[in-house]
């Protein structure tokens, strides 16, 4: 198994490019498979999640040629409605969107349930009672089973989860008539599937509101995109920046997706300054305790609160984090415990008291984000941190030890 080990204490200096959005890429691929022809994908970062969901496609019979250097061409020409295989299936939690296109493809799927990382529950009712609002009967077993004589569009109302927003809008998108779905979430990757979606000749209007309208079309045609910067990669990085008191411009972002992370930095005392496809955060000196809740976007994204509550151990007075969507996000806090932060849990409240510093230890990630908070911990450490459970920072990272070699830090991986 990899490690990483990191020789705290550096200050990180440079310009960083952030990759593509891997919470966009994965829906965009799965959405090709609901194409009459090849599409060409560019910007995918190339990380574990996106390599399986190649896979997937290319179990169920589509032609998948993904490059390490960000494009994916997918003929979904051959794709055929068969069970994909469990392991692949346990390994991320993006395979439920392989429900909404067999289902719109084929108006049958037959899936087993999903995997991904252990943060809590992850409930897919409201998958299955849009799924249902179009037509679709649901059987629940060992495996999900979907079946209609037609989907037809229908009122669709949710709560606001991204997976079940997109995954409805993948099976919406070839159905009979109009489907209004009502309560979306806003995210940015949720809008990037909408627009591939419509290079292909679908008509979805409304992405990055609370109500989508799809009026269902019969064929979508060949189409070529550019997945948009990942969003929580360049918070991570600005996150990393203040956390060393360094200086990092990071490049090929969109600074309007981060607003409500660089209000928090700035609150922190870090400078974040916004460019056109940039943004520059610098710190020096103690940063000063904040509170975060998390919520949906454009609120406090869930999957930077664990890097931003490793970056609060070492701040100077208490702040209180409230994690709002998953209950077990905060098992990387458990970690850090270890290496000498103040922390105390309580049902979905952490009051992190800052240190004047942390300390190398051996340490577990848990989860993708518990990982990218470790990495955070190790950085701001002295002495010598050693992260175990690096394939969870493989899904959902591209060569992030390359990359933080680049602006000073030093990590090797073992």
């Amino acid at each position: 198994m990899d490690q990483f080990v990191i020789n705290g204490g550096r200050r990180l200096t440079g310009c960083v490019s952030v990759s593509g959005a891997k919470n966009a890429g994965l829906p965009v691929m799965a959405a090709a498979a609901l194409c009459d022809d090849v599409c060409i994908i560019d910007n995918l970062p190339y990380v574990k999640d996106i390599i399986i969901m190649a896979d997937l496609l290319r179990y169920m019979g589509a032609e998948v040629s993904l490059s390490p250097n960000g494009r994916a061409v997918i003929n979904p020409r051959g794709l055929k409605n068969v069970i994909p295989p469990e392991d692949m299936v346990a390994k991320m939690r993006a395979s439920t969107y392989l429900m909404g296109i067999l289902l719109g493809r084929f108006n049958e799927a037959c899936v087993p349930p999903p995997g991904g990382c252990s943060i809590g529950a992850r409930p897919i009712d409201q998958h299955l009672r849009g799924f249902e609002a179009l037509g679709a009967r649901v059987e629940e077993g060992a495996f999900l089973t979907l079946r209609a004589s037609k989907l037809v569009g229908s009122n669709v109302y949710l709560e606001a989860s991204v997976g079940a927003t997109i995954n409805i809008i993948l099976a919406a998108v070839k159905a009979e008539g109009v489907t209004v779905i009502h309560g979306c979430a806003k995210e940015p990757h949720v809008v990037d599937v909408a627009n591939f979606l419509n290079n292909m000749g679908a008509s979805i209007r409304g992405a990055g509101t609370d109500t989508i309208r799809i009026r269902g079309v019969q064929t979508l045609r060949s189409t070529s995109y550019t997945i948009i910067p990942d969003q929580i990669e360049t918070g991570t990085w600005m996150i990393m920046a203040a956390a060393t008191k360094g200086d990092i411009v990071i490049e090929n972002c969109i600074p309007p997706h981060m607003e409500v992370v660089s209000a928090k930095l700035r609150k922190t005392g870090a400078e974040v300054i916004e460019g056109d496809d940039f943004l520059r955060v610098r710190a020096s000196g103690r940063l000063n305790a904040t509170n975060i809740r998390t919520m949906v976007y454009p609120g406090f994204p869930t999957d930077l609160q664990q890097p931003m509550s490793a970056m609060l151990t070492c701040a100077n007075g208490r702040s209180i984090i409230t994690e709002t969507i998953y209950e077990q996000r905060y098992r990387h806090l458990e970690e850090m415990r270890r290496m000498g932060a103040k922390v105390q849990v309580e049902d979905r409240v952490a009051f992190v008291d800052g240190v004047e510093r942390l300390y190398g230890r051996t340490v577990e990630a848990s989860d993708l984000r518990a990982g990218a908070a470790l990495i955070v911990a190790g950085l701001m450490a002295e002495g010598t941190t050693t992260i175990s459970g690096v394939k969870y920072i493989d899904r959902g990272y591209e060569r992030i030890e390359d990359k933080l070699t680049s602006v000073g830090a030093d990590i090797k991986r073992i």
